[in-house]
This record gives structure tokens, sequence and C-alpha cells, in this order.
């Protein structure tokens, strides 16, 4: 369920600050607090989302804003030659912290596997 009381809120509302990296209409991509990589960005949408089973309901400006805004971003950090790697985290056993939509871009540098059985 979504809340108003999130970090990503705060920081689209312009109540929390952030280093942007890039911004449209409908998104907002920032560097991460707490990078995970050499080069981590968080990419957000600026409606309210808790994850992506909820923007499945977003409007098709939306989606493709969202769209761009991750493009863009990957573009402005230099990583589409070496490559990154794209989360999104949902739900408490997948991961996800913050309830609102939200994207981590990951690069820079050779990114280990994740899991192996």
């Amino acid at each position: 369920m979504y809340s108003e009381d999130n970090i990503f809120h705060k920081i689209i509302k312009k109540e929390i600050p952030a280093k942007v990296i890039f911004e449209n209409n409908t998104a907002l991509s920032f560097y991460d607090i707490n990078p995970l990589a050499k080069v981590h960005a968080l990419v957000i949408p600026k409606g309210k989302y808790s994850n992506i089973l909820d923007f499945a309901e977003a409007t098709a400006e939306e989606q493709k804003g969202l769209n761009e805004a991750i493009a863009e971003t990957v573009r402005l950090l230099g990583l589409q030659e070496g490559g990154f790697r794209l989360i999104s985290n949902c739900g408490i056993n997948g991961g996800q912290e913050v309830p609102h939509l939200h994207f981590h871009i990951l690069g820079g540098e050779k990114i280990g596997r994740m899991m192996s059985k």
C-alpha cells in the first residue's frame, strides 16, 4: 500500500534533497546515498505507485516517461557500453524497503552474480 510518508515521495516533493541526474514530467533519477556499486542511481516515477505491479495501471505517458528516464540516466552515467544491472525489488520477500516503485541502476564495474545454487 502506498504511503506519502516515504522518502522517495518526499524527494519528489523537494522536501528532502537529492543529487538529481535526470528529470522529466513523470520520473526522476538521482544518486543513491548508500551505493552498492561504483555507480548506483535510482529512478522513480512521480506517480504514487508502490511497486511494479501497481505500475501496470499507469498511463502510457507515465510508462514511456519512466522508460525514458531509465535510458537517459544510463546514457548520462556513461553505462551503455560497459553494461549495467537494472533491479526493482517488489514486496518484503523481494527485498523492497521503500514502498514507492523504484529501479536501481548499478554499474561502473563488473557486478557479481546475485544468486547461485
